[in-house]
């Protein structure tokens, strides 16, 4: 589990396909001496285990899956990647819960500055902009941050100054594909409550009666 709050920014020595698979190697200011093979890194918002470490160097088997559901295949030797380490108990929730599991990917399709503040606008599937809400949460490579203003395909967030600069998304450009994770009780609701949703009223009186409230 992870917060959304950037630890750091990392550089990618290596991304090498091997065959549906691949090997990803990226730098960082991370102390490694406290990370074991077996950790969990989130990298653009993407949980990865740990399968070695070497003085600033962090290495990572990356599953067909995680391949197909994200950007890290596109990544390229020299970009820059958001890192954080998973939470620890104990530790303060100051983004949101995170679980580094990418629900799709997103388009980035309009930027705009305001009083320093950057809006951007991104475009992602119907299938999961329904779990997003005005003042939710949702992490943008692994960035916890407030949703502004939601459509049926697509949502705006505000970027603070101090974001741009601890984060990659001062790098982005109109068009660029980025990790999109949803709040994760949103699905939860959906899963919870799907057995009312055809045939029953879905009431105040049921969700007690099942226990919901």
């Amino acid at each position: 589990m992870f917060t959304g709050l950037i630890e750091t920014i990392g550089r990618v020595t290596t991304c090498e396909r091997r065959g549906a698979a691949a090997l990803l190697a990226v730098t960082s200011t991370l102390p490694t001496s406290e990370i074991a093979v077996g950790d969990s890194v989130a990298v653009n918002g993407a949980c990865l285990t740990v399968t070695a470490t070497r003085e600033a160097v962090l290495t990572f088997d990356v599953s067909p899956e995680s391949l197909s559901t994200t950007t890290l295949g596109s990544l390229r030797s020299g970009q820059s990647v958001n890192l954080e380490r998973a939470l620890r108990l104990g530790d303060r929730m100051g983004g949101h819960i995170v679980t580094g599991h990418i629900d799709c990917i997103g388009r980035l399709t309009r930027m705009s500055e305001t009083s320093g503040n950057r809006v951007l606008e991104f475009t992602l599937s119907s299938d999961y902009a329904r779990y997003l809400i005005r003042k939710g949460s949702v992490a943008i490579n692994g960035i916890s941050l407030t949703v502004n203003n939601v459509t049926t395909d697509g949502f705006s967030v505000n970027i603070i100054p101090l974001t741009q600069t601890a984060t990659t998304l001062d790098r982005l450009k109109v068009g660029d594909e980025v990790n999109i994770e949803t709040d994760i009780i949103g699905k939860y609701v959906e899963r919870l409550t799907s057995p009312w949703k055809s045939g029953s009223s879905l009431s105040i009186k049921t969700l007690a009666e099942n226990g919901f409230i």
